[in-house]
């Protein structure tokens, strides 16, 4: 069982989707061998809990600038390093999935158009999409800029969920396809997820801590897990005080309450719902007092693989019409929890209670202050 050290100030993010608290099944522990090697993740204080963890290791995965690691130990160190009153946390390094399921629409619902035609475009604003990656030849996506892969060799999207999440933020306005909800803004590829749409906990913490070193505006993950991170929420706070707009998927686990999974959940992070073309809760989102805003997120078409386009439904889609707003605020001169702000005040009542949507469904026109914004 892998335990939080007492010198760690932070609400438990090891919560079931019952909402009660408990640890993290370590089954990856459980299984080995004494000599068997395991992949954790370790949050230390001060220089005696790193020296600890890094004699440890046999290799080491990630030096993050949030003081943890990643690293590769012998079954057998776990527990020593657990002991050590200089050590946060151990953790093993598991997995999140994409958060895309079967069944998409929304730039004009949240009246982005209306915000596009005031001038209020992204031009500036940098979006990292920490995804399966962006398929690098698509036509509508000729704003990708830095880009990288995190225990991948490459950013390129074989998977076609990043390349869609992609499109609803910022898909150029060229006179072909689709137009994002901020279709000057620059688009990053931080290739988190495998091609079969899963990453570690320690990739996914890579990207949100590049985001915030290269600073760029916007880190956009549709994707999560039931189980947090420490290393996770450790980067997604480093972002956020970096001066980042951290936003997530709340998750696919409906119908279902109090069930907003990870890295949504932490409070550093946007946590965002899902609505279909009727204004209602989609089936599937996940709700919880977590969730901050609404988005459309069912059959919303975008980007997809080999230059082309598809449906998709899911937060995921949800997720990237706020990084998209985010954006156009930060490129207006918002900071990221101004942004953050702006964006819950000026949201558009539509019925759902405070669980289902937070402060209501995402309206871009009123957070610019277009005059025929709904608010």
């Amino acid at each position: 069982m892998i335990r939080n050290k007492g010198g760690v100030s932070r609400r438990s993010v090891l919560k079931t989707t019952s909402g009660a608290a408990g640890g993290l099944a370590v089954t990856g522990f459980a299984n080995a061998k004494p000599d068997d090697f395991v992949r954790i993740n370790v949050g230390y204080q001060g220089n005696g809990g790193r020296k600890a963890a890094l004699n440890a290791a046999s290799a080491v995965r990630r030096d993050f600038s949030f003081d943890a690691l990643s690293l590769e130990v012998p079954k057998r160190a776990v527990a020593a390093l657990e002991r050590r009153p200089d050590v946060r946390y151990v953790e093993e390094d598991g997995q999140m999935h994409a958060l895309a399921d079967s069944v998409p629409w929304g730039v004009d619902r949240v009246d982005a158009e209306q915000a596009h035609a005031d001038g209020y475009t992204g031009a500036g604003a940098d979006i990292a999409i920490l995804d399966t990656g962006i398929d690098s030849d698509h036509a509508d996506l000729d704003n990708v800029g830095y880009s990288r892969g995190f225990g991948y060799s490459t950013w390129e999207d074989g998977n076609g969920h990043g390349t869609h999440c992609a499109g609803i933020a910022a898909a150029e306005n060229d006179g072909q396809g689709i137009k994002g909800v901020a279709p000057d803004a620059t688009l990053h590829a931080g290739k988190v997820l495998s091609d079969s749409g899963s990453g570690s906990f320690s990739d996914i913490a890579a990207g949100v801590e590049w985001t915030a070193n290269q600073g760029f505006d916007v880190a956009s993950m549709s994707l999560g897990g039931s189980s947090g991170s420490y290393t996770l929420q450790d980067a997604c706070n480093y972002a956020y005080n970096s001066g980042v707009f951290v936003v997530a998927a709340a998750g696919n686990s409906g119908p279902c309450s109090y069930c907003v999974g990870y890295p949504a959940a932490y409070s550093s992070v946007v946590a965002v719902s899902s609505t279909n073309s009727s204004d209602g809760l989609s089936y599937f989102s996940s709700t919880g007092p977590e969730v901050e805003i609404a988005a459309p997120g069912s059959n919303i078409y975008s980007t997809y693989n080999d230059g082309g386009y598809n449906t998709l439904s899911g937060t995921s889609m949800a997720c990237p019409h706020v990084a998209g707003a985010a954006g156009v605020l930060m490129a207006a001169g918002y900071s990221n929890s101004g942004a953050r702000s702006r964006l819950k005040n000026t949201a558009e009542n539509i019925g759902l209670s405070s669980n289902e949507s937070g402060a209501g469904l995402l309206d871009v026109a009123a957070a610019v202050g277009s005059p025929t914004g709904d608010n």
